[in-house]
């Protein structure tokens, strides 16, 4: 077995390498990251079953990272270790389904009995599993990454993606997005069912996170394939086809023309995302805000996942709560760094960090300007007997 480390902070990783008890629990190979793309490649590679990550890190969040790995079916073990006792924290660890959740400092024995029976729950859930069936999904998945890594402009082989496409001398690609709060795997798994049978192409989901796939499929096949996607669809797609691929080695080039014209609003739709309940959206969309309002956030990257223009998203969110998107990701953070002041010690440096700020003179200048108090004098007032640390 294998097991990755992701923290930002190299103690912590080398704390965890020695404490673990990998022998007796049958693991072999162990490899660390520092961030969230170092661990995205190295899973990509290597696979590991277990996962223990820091849950905020610069960059790509713990958080993040698991949802990319449920977005690829991963079906490993993740394990959160983070410094922050808060349950928001916790929440969030339950939500992106981690089969357990360690505070640090790591103390030996709690940590390897978690690494026991993330072991023994994953050797159960490989024998539930049909041997054939999770090959399948293993080869699934690759190819999708395969796929992903060549959108990206990564280096790849045609003939490693010529086996699961009909012959023909040159192709068509086209990319279709999917609303947010939906769970498009069912939906793509019946395109793809419906391309191979009939041998028309094939349908990759892309680990980007953006909730989008990839169609390839034979010239001149494309309306017969969106007007079957119009009569067994029922949830809201975008799309944007025609792209044609002299070669498979223009996948790269196309892909970047279709993103261009999904974030250019250069798109035909199916099953109009008016046809949903509008205030409902709304609330996800601040649902949405309420979960990653320390993340980068803005109308632009709403308006991409929710089906929305950004004036409709902003006209429609100031009247859902009152304050504009801005003051309102504010809010939160403020309230968020008002929290830890008050039961953590961690520096104030830290804390603008955490909560996407990355110059910590402007963080205290905001602060003060809604608390009334410098980040230090609030901390100073709410813990007037302890050490002050900045």
């Amino acid at each position: 077995m294998k097991a990755l480390i992701v923290d930002d902070e190299m103690n912590v990783r080398d704390v965890i390498r020695y404490l673990g008890q990998w022998d007796k629990h049958g693991i072999t190979d162990i490899y660390d990251a520092g961030n969230g793309q170092e661990a995205k490649a190295i899973i990509e590679k290597e696979n590991p079953e277990l996962i223990f990550t820091d849950i905020k890190m610069p960059g790509m969040s713990g958080i993040e990272i698991i949802e990319w790995l449920d977005s690829i079916s991963y079906p490993g073990k993740v394990i959160f270790i983070t410094g922050y006792n808060d349950y928001s924290f916790m929440r969030q660890a339950i939500k992106c389904s981690s089969f357990d959740y360690l505070l640090k400092p790591i103390e030996p024995e709690p940590f390897n009995k978690t690494v026991g029976e993330a072991v023994e729950s994953w050797k159960n859930d490989q024998q539930s599993h049909h041997s054939d069936e999770t090959e399948e999904d293993f080869k699934k998945l690759r190819l999708d990454q395969l796929i992903t890594a060549a959108c990206m402009g990564e280096p790849f082989q045609i003939d490693d993606i010529l086996p699961y496409l009909p012959a023909a001398d040159h192709y068509e690609a086209a990319l279709i997005s999917f609303y947010q709060m939906h769970h498009p795997e069912p939906y793509i798994e019946s395109l793809a069912d419906k391309l191979i049978q009939q041998k028309l192409g094939n349908v990759f989901t892309l680990q980007n996170g953006r909730n989008l796939c990839l169609v390839i499929t034979i010239p001149d096949e494309w309306l017969t394939v969106e007007e079957w996607m119009s009569q067994e669809f029922d949830i809201p797609v975008r799309l944007v086809s025609g792209e044609r691929l002299s070669s498979l080695s223009d996948i790269p080039s196309s892909y970047q023309s279709l993103q261009t014209a999904i974030d250019s609003h250069n798109y035909r739709s199916i099953h109009r995302v008016d046809d949903l309940d509008a205030a409902r959206r709304i609330k996800d969309i601040v649902s949405y805000v309420d979960e990653y309002y320390m993340e980068e956030l803005s109308l632009e990257k709403l308006s991409s996942l929710f089906f929305f223009s950004r004036e409709h998203i902003s006209r429609k969110f100031k009247k859902e709560t009152g304050l504009p998107l801005s003051k309102y990701i504010t809010k939160l953070r403020i309230n968020q760094a008002k929290i830890w002041l008050k039961e953590t010690d961690e520096t104030i440096y830290s804390i603008s960090l955490m909560l996407g700020y990355q110059d910590e003179k402007y963080f205290s200048k905001l602060f003060k300007k809604v608390v009334r108090l410098t980040p230090f004098e609030y901390r100073n007032k709410q813990q007037p007997d302890r050490q002050q640390i900045t």
